[in-house]
C-alpha cells in the first residue's frame, strides 16, 4: 500500500466532505430564508384579501343605495 496515495485520497475525501458540509449549510439557510418569505406573503396575500371583501362590500352598499335612490325618484 501506497501511503502517499492514501494520505492524498483522504485529503480528497476530506474536502469533498467540508464543501458538502458547506453546501448542506447554505442550503439549509436558503431554505428558511424561503420559508420566513412564503409566510410573510401568506400574511400580506391574507390581508389583500381582506382588504379586496371590504372594498367589494362597501361598492355593493354604494350600488344599493344608488338603486334606492332612483327609485325614490
Amino acid at each position: 500500500m501506497d501511503s502517499p496515495d492514501v494520505i492524498e485520497q483522504l485529503r480528497a475525501l476530506g474536502e469533498r466532505f467540508d464543501a458538502l458540509a458547506d453546501r448542506t449549510r447554505r442550503l439549509a439557510e436558503e431554505n428558511r430564508s424561503l420559508r420566513q418569505q412564503q409566510e410573510q406573503l401568506a400574511g400580506e396575500r391574507s390581508q389583500l384579501l381582506a382588504k379586496n371583501e371590504q372594498a367589494r362590500s362597501r361598492v355593493e352598499a354604494m350600488i344599493a343605495r344608488l338603486k334606492s335612490l332612483e327609485q325614490h325618484t
